[in-house]
C-alpha cells in the first residue's frame, strides 16, 4: 500500500466518526506527518512510495484516538500559532488562529523601528501562553506578566517560553485576573472564556469532551469573566492604556453596552477576524478620567 492509499484509508475512517471532510484530510497529513517525522513538501513528494516500516502501527493508533474526536493538537502535543509550534495538554486551551488577532492588533501599537520605550503588559488566562510568548517573541524590549488560575497551565506556558527563548521576559503568576499583581499597565490582553452555558452544551465533542471547561464556559450569558477583566482594566491600564480581549461572534453589541457604564473607559473599535467576525475588542482608558 502507497502513502498516498493509507492516507485515503485514514480520511475515510475519521469522516465514518463523523469528523469534518476538511479537518480529516488536515489531520490524517498532520498525523502521519508527525509519525514519519517529514515536512510538508516531503510528504507532497513522498506520496506513491510504500508506507515505511513501523509507520502502520504507530499511525493507526493516532488515527484511532482522532475518530474518538481526540483533537490532532493533544495527540501531537503541538500546535502551530503565529507560525511558531506550542506545546499543549489537556490542561490549556488549544491555540486558534483568531487569538492571533490580539497579537496583530498590539504589534501595530508597536512598530519594530519605534523607539523601545519600558512599557508593562499583562496577559489574563495565559493558558499555553501563545500570545505572551508571541508578543515577548515579537517585540524583545517588552516585558509581561502572565496570569492564570491553573497551576498545570502556567507549567505549560513557562515551557513554551523556554522553547521561544522569552522566560526573562515573562513573570508567570498563579492569580485571578491580575489579583497577584500590583500597579498599572499600558497593555492588558486576553483571550477570556466567553461560551454561554447553552453555546458550551451543543460545542463539537473536540471541544466539550476534551478541551478545558474552565477556559471556554463562562455563565449564562458568556460575559462572567469579561466583566471582570473590564472592571480590572478601569484601575489598572495607565490613562491612556489599551485592552485588547476576545470576545464571542454575538457579544459586540453587549461589550458596546459594558464599556459605556465605565467613565474612565471608551471601546475604541471591535475588530473582524479573517472571517468577518467580530472578535477583538479594543478599549482604552481616558487620558482624563470623567
Amino acid at each position: 500500500m502507497t502513502l498516498r492509499e493509507r492516507l485515503l484509508a485514514a480520511r475515510a475512517r475519521l469522516t465514518a466518526a463523523g469528523v469534518d471532510h476538511n479537518e480529516a484530510v488536515l489531520d490524517t497529513n498532520l498525523l502521519a506527518r508527525h509519525v514519519l517525522r517529514y515536512s510538508r513538501a516531503e510528504m507532497l513528494l513522498r506520496q506513491e512510495d510504500p508506507t515505511p516500516d513501523g509507520f502502520e502501527t504507530a499511525f493507526n493508533a493516532l488515527i484511532e484516538r482522532r475518530a474518538r474526536r481526540e483533537p490532532a493538537a493533544y495527540i501531537r502535543g503541538l500546535q502551530e500559532f503565529w507560525n511558531r509550534d506550542f506545546e499543549v495538554t489537556p490542561d490549556v486551551l488549544i491555540p486558534r488562529p483568531e487569538s492571533e488577532l490580539i497579537v496583530e492588533e498590539l504589534l501595530a501599537l508597536l512598530p519594530v523601528d519605534a523607539p523601545a520605550l519600558p512599557r508593562r503588559v499583562a496577559d489574563i488566562g495565559t493558558g499555553s501562553g501563545c500570545i505572551a510568548v508571541t508578543v515577548a517573541a515579537e517585540r524583545p524590549h517588552l516585558h509581561l506578566v502572565a496570569t492564570d488560575i491553573s497551576r498545570l497551565a502556567l507549567d505549560v506556558a513557562r515551557t513554551n517560553a523556554t522553547r521561544a527563548g522569552v522566560s526573562a521576559q515573562i513573570e508567570f503568576l498563579e492569580c485571578a485576573y491580575l489579583s497577584g499583581t500590583t500597579g498599572t499597565f499600558d497593555f492588558i490582553l486576553s483571550n477570556p472564556p466567553y461560551v454561554t452555558a447553552a453555546e458550551y452544551e451543543q460545542l463539537q465533542p473536540e471541544v466539550r469532551e476534551y478541551e478545558p471547561e474552565i477556559a471556554l464556559q463562562a455563565g449564562e450569558d458568556g460575559l462572567r469573566d469579561i466583566r471582570q477583566i473590564v472592571d480590572v482594566s478601569a484601575v489598572r491600564l495607565k490613562p491612556g492604556g489599551t485592552l485588547f480581549m476576545e470576545i464571542g461572534h454575538t457579544q459586540a453589541e453587549a461589550i458596546a453596552d459594558l464599556i459605556a457604564a465605565f467613565p474612565s473607559l471608551t471601546l475604541a473599535r471591535i475588530s473582524n477576524d479573517l472571517q468577518r467576525i467580530p472578535r477583538v475588542a479594543v478599549i482604552e482608558r481616558k487620558i482624563t478620567d470623567l
